[in-house]
């Protein structure tokens, strides 16, 4: 199926954004730098990224920066990972501890290269975080690691108060717009975690082809699950290389959609152009 528009749509005003900058978004510069880490907001063009900054939070990604799929939505970089960086956790924890944050967000690259798909390194991470921030509420966005109970398991033993993994898009385009991810994959996991009694977390783009019937079956099948928390952003095209934005939503309808979503059952949605999975994701933690 191709979901490409015959020509690449304009921008429009509501999405216009300003560029990083002030003297709070350097500071978080400095100390990612300093520390060798690495942040989805950057990797991942983030539009949120200089009011996130400025305000001294940032969604910090671990296990490296090359994951080991291809989303054709995605802009981290694809190929083969570097190996793990033994201090990561220990830079991570450190960094956070040197911004004062009360909250942090983490999420990570794919890393099917290895044995446990970065597991234990999710667990350390969690848990070195607390140790050194004893304050600090964490949640994590993590991959799918193949829906293996065992494998989410050490991330849910490591006790993050909210975790999140993300649809990112309807049942009938996934197959398109991710590259090994598997929709029922996606809702195993999170029944996994809502099972097990955490506050489980989800997040779609739109602009992609999809209808609003889909939307809502979304929405259905994450609360069927037992998905507490929901996110909903327009997707905006990396590069020339990634998918073309077929429709630029407006923020009319994306606020019906989040009070859709409230009707249905959700705790918290978060629906809006730019919002993204980490956007306000220190009052999710109230869910």
């Amino acid at each position: 199926m191709d979901i490409k528009p015959k020509k690449r749509l304009h921008k429009p005003e509501w999405l216009k954004i300003q560029l990083p900058e002030g003297d709070d978004f350097q500071y978080v510069n400095n100390i990612v730098k300093k520390h060798n880490l690495h942040t989805i907001c950057s990797s991942g063009r983030c539009p949120n990224m200089g009011e996130c900054w400025a305000n001294k939070t940032a969604t910090f990604m671990i296990l490296g920066d090359i994951c080991t799929r291809s989303c054709r939505f995605c802009n981290v970089k694809t190929g083969r990972p570097n190996p793990l960086d033994p201090k990561e956790a220990d830079n991570l924890a450190e960094s956070i501890k040197i911004m004062g944050l009360h909250h942090a967000v983490i999420t990570s690259v794919d890393r099917d290269d290895l044995d446990d798909k970065g597991a234990t390194a999710w667990a350390e991470a969690i848990t070195k975080i607390k140790e050194v921030n004893p304050e600090t509420t964490i949640e994590v966005l993590i991959p799918d690691f193949d829906a293996i109970p065992e494998l989410i398991n050490k991330v849910i033993e490591a006790k993050p108060e909210v975790v999140s993994h993300n649809m990112e898009t309807v049942r009938r385009l996934t197959p398109d717009v991710r590259s090994r991810a598997k929709y029922d994959t996606s809702l195993q996991v999170i029944k996994h975690l809502s099972d097990n009694g955490v506050t489980a977390k989800s997040g779609i783009m739109l602009g992609l082809g999809e209808t609003e019937e889909e939307i809502y079956q979304v929405m259905d099948d994450l609360l069927a699950v037992g998905c507490k928390i929901l996110t909903i952003g327009q997707y905006l095209q990396p590069t020339h290389k990634h998918l073309i934005v077929k429709e630029y939503i407006t923020p009319e309808v994306f606020e019906k959609y989040k009070q859709v979503g409230l009707q249905k059952g959700f705790k918290f949605v978060e629906s809006s152009p730019l919002v993204r999975s980490s956007y306000h994701a220190e009052k999710h933690v109230k869910a």
